[in-house]
């Protein structure tokens, strides 16, 4: 008996450890998708659920507070992300009003709905409309405080949304701070985050700074495709793909407006690519959206999303969008960057594969620029648009090695071998007694 424990301990040991260790995915980082519903030829949201599902979706954020959605979405699992429209902030300055909205449109879906945050405004502070920029941050705080007299800010947070034009310059990011003629805006709602814990939120795409400069903006680097990248020279980080850098160049603005903001977590709200567009929306193909939210969505899969800034916090990103949306103002672009069309089939196959099915059918569109949805469809600005600078970085000649490995760090590893050690440990223990 004495030997088979000797020998059963180390046969257990290895095959156990091996079996966890290689076996199970390491896979941490949820994918996030954007459910904008300006069309007049959409699914009802009953139907939606089985096509989040079929891209690996588990976050949702919606435009507004559609009650059909709110309904479909009961005991789907999903964690749904509520918003309130520009039109809505002069209202929401009112508590009673804000408690109102909450109780109807929060807390009578609850539990089912598993709502856990709620955007107030888009895009609002690079606006240029005073009177909504005025009426934000007090629109926020009425919110918040409408969630805890009903008990519900420790499980549903209160943030806004933030184009890249929130940005003096975006490159290189250790360059890069907020717009000075902002900080008296911005200033109270970062306080406000370090307050209540909850994140920044910020629309970023990459398309708008290779449409703006293709010559110099390099189409892998924007794509996630294999490429050398760059080394940003004041912080010595290297950067293999335009979205991280983007988020870099945020932290590095927080960073720069004080030490308090340093904890701050940045959500990417949104961040897409259209597969069509009008002739002068350069880049904007069926072929390159395929390839940026295809790689996107893979990566996000497969790996913890983290910036070279912050290599311990954990990044969520929504894609923006679902559907095709054809009422949705603007260039061609506007229109077309989703990842279904409105019948339930796939734009183009985005190569993946769930446990819900895969990211099928090739039916394609062509080129475009694009952007952000404001309650559900106003466009919005990137780093290309309106006072947020080009971000146009240089290769290097000299690239790094891959810099995406930083996702899963040592540290993670270490942490995961010391639990599987001690419980195998117990199990040995317990054959042993």
């Amino acid at each position: 008996m004495a030997s088979s424990q000797i020998l059963f301990s180390p046969l257990c040991f290895a095959l156990i450890f091996f079996f966890f260790f290689f076996s199970l995915p390491l896979i941490a980082t949820s994918i996030g998708i954007n459910y904008g519903q300006v069309a007049n030829n959409l699914p009802p949201p009953k139907n939606v659920i089985p096509l989040l599902k079929s891209v690996g979706a588990t976050k949702v954020k919606l435009y507004d507070a559609d009650p059909q959605a709110l309904r479909a979405f009961s005991g789907s699992g999903f964690d749904l992300t509520v918003a309130l429209g520009n039109e809505y902030l002069a209202q929401m300055q009112d508590s009673g009003k804000a408690r109102d909205w909450v109780k109807q449109n929060v807390q009578a879906y609850l539990p089912g709905t598993k709502i856990v945050a709620i955007v107030v405004g888009n895009e609002v502070l690079t606006s240029n409309q005073s009177a909504l920029t005025a009426a934000l941050f007090p629109a926020m705080q009425s919110i918040h405080a409408a969630l805890v007299d009903c008990g519900l800010n420790k499980q549903i947070f209160v943030t806004t949304a933030h184009s890249l034009a929130i940005l003096d310059v975006s490159y290189p990011p250790s360059a890069t701070s907020f717009r000075r003629d902002l900080l008296a805006s911005l200033t109270p709602i970062l306080d406000f985050h370090v307050r209540t814990g909850s994140p920044i939120l910020i629309n970023a795409y990459p398309f708008f700074a290779y449409e703006e400069n293709p010559k110099h903006v390099s189409l892998d680097f924007v794509l996630f495709q294999p490429n050398q990248g760059f080394t940003d020279p004041g912080s010595n980080f290297h950067y293999d793909n335009m979205l991280f850098a983007q988020v870099d160049a945020v932290y590095h603005a927080l960073d720069a407006v004080g030490i308090s903001y340093k904890k701050v977590p940045i959500v990417v709200s949104e961040t897409g690519w259209p597969s069509n567009g009008d002739p002068q929306e350069v880049g904007a193909t069926c072929d390159n959206a395929r390839k940026y939210n295809g790689n996107l969505i893979k990566m996000m899969m497969s790996k913890k999303m983290r910036t070279p800034i912050r290599p311990d916090c954990d990044l969520t990103i929504f894609v923006f969008a679902l559907f095709n949306e054809n009422m949705k103002p603007g260039p061609t672009s506007e229109r077309n960057y989703g990842l279904f069309n409105p019948d339930g089939t796939a734009v183009y196959s985005l190569g993946i594969k769930t446990s819900s099915g895969s990211g099928t059918s090739t039916s394609g569109s062509k080129n475009s620029t694009g952007g952000s949805s404001s309650s559900g469809g106003n466009t919005g600005g990137s780093s290309a648009g309106g006072g947020g600078g080009v971000y146009t970085p240089g290769i290097t000649e000299n690239p790094s090695p891959d810099y995406m490995s930083i996702s899963s760090s040592p540290r993670e590893k270490g942490r995961f071998v010391e639990c599987v050690f001690f419980f195998l440990m117990l199990c040995i223990i317990k054959h042993r007694l």
